[in-house]
């Protein structure tokens, strides 16, 4: 049976510093979610409290409905991932694994079955025999994350795990780490300010910022639908395009003074400083849709299944990404139109929060 984590209004202070700011939150059992956000947004003290290495300031969390915030955390039947291994060099891989559960008391054949049955999962079985020095770093991560497995605990929280590898043991692991997953079905968060690990491995995000949730969802429903300026340019890559526009008198967009046909109103004072967010991959050059601007062409990435421009626009300041499908035949210093699609375009008030029709 997975298990269901709910946090009520969550706050951690150290003396007068506010880091977690009433956090409310429900983690779906067996959902795998991941908290994300820049350095410094709370995402591992959250994370530490949850596991009980943290204490809780104030509110209250519940496993299972059961309220948890003074039970130890060797009693919270979780198992937690560091980003450092911190493996006994001394010991081949089996005796990595199998130490806590020897520590604890169980019994030979019992510990035996659960080395193996985790080994197994991880494909290190062939490893069981060799010393740290001799794996390689993701290796060593699987034997890593092996030992929490072995415990059978009820929840799996991850902090940061990948950080210590390079950019292919990275998307290696992530596919590892979501294939057992989906194995094991367990409940599982994960921390990371890395928003492409995020994407691809999460049933739920929740993506933090000072202390606090700006959003809640699934990684789709953010990319198409977020809530707020901070979450449409975090979530993305390369991120979204932001531009200054105004609301016109009858509620439509003007940019640089000129009226944009977006097909419909905005809420607001007419006059109204606002921000229009439309994403690279949402950018055309003609062909279609709304014309934007000209710009041009201070850089081209040619990335194989992809192009990608930097366009500098001839109104309002800053630089575009555009990104192209396919093999483009663009240059540095190309004069371009730029189009959008009115309907995958975001507007944003003063504060930051998305406009709705």
């Amino acid at each position: 049976m997975t298990t269901r984590i709910e946090l009520r209004n969550v706050e951690k202070r150290y003396g007068a510093y506010d880091v977690i700011r009433g956090i409310d939150l429900e983690v779906k059992p067996g959902a795998f979610t991941v908290f994300v956000g820049p350095s410094g947004c709370g995402k591992s003290t959250l994370l530490r409290m949850i596991a009980g290495l943290e204490t809780i300031s104030n509110g209250d969390l519940l496993i299972d409905d059961q309220k948890m915030n003074d039970v130890a955390a060797s009693k919270r039947g979780i198992a937690m991932v560091f980003q450092s291994y911190a493996l006994y060099p001394h010991m081949n891989v089996y005796k990595n694994l199998a130490f806590g559960l020897e520590t604890a008391g169980y019994a030979k054949r019992e510990v035996d079955r659960r080395v193996r049955a985790a080994a197994e999962t991880l494909q290190i079985t062939d490893y069981l025999q060799r010393k740290p020095k001799a794996l390689s770093g993701g290796q060593r991560q699987r034997v890593a994350i092996g030992r929490s497995i072995v415990r059978d605990p009820k929840i799996f929280l991850f902090d940061e795990p990948l950080s210590n590898l390079d950019a292919e043991l990275r998307v290696q692991m992530r596919v590892e780490i979501s294939k057992m997953h989906e194995r094991l079905g367990n409940t599982m968060i994960y921390v990371t300010h890395d928003q492409v690990e995020a994407m691809t491995m999460a049933d739920q995000i929740v993506v933090l910022r000072g202390g606090k949730v700006m959003q809640v969802g699934s990684p789709l429903e953010l990319y198409n639908a977020p809530a707020n300026e901070f979450v449409a340019g975090f979530i993305g890559s390369p991120k979204m395009n932001f531009l200054p526009v105004r609301i016109g008198d009858d509620g439509g967009v003007l940019c640089a003074g000129r009226r944009l046909e977006m097909g419909r109103q905005l809420t607001g004072a007419p006059g109204a400083a606002v921000t229009l967010g439309i994403r690279p991959e949402h950018i055309t050059l003609g062909g279609g849709g709304e014309p934007l601007a000209e710009g041009r062409v201070d850089l081209v990435e040619h990335l194989g299944g992809s192009t990608v421009l930097h366009v500098r626009p001839r109104v309002g300041e800053g630089v575009l990404s555009v990104v192209l499908p396919g093999q483009q035949p663009c240059h540095t210093g190309d004069v371009v139109p730029l189009h959008v699609d009115p309907a995958r375009c975001h507007f944003f008030d003063r504060e930051g929060i998305t406009l709705r029709s």
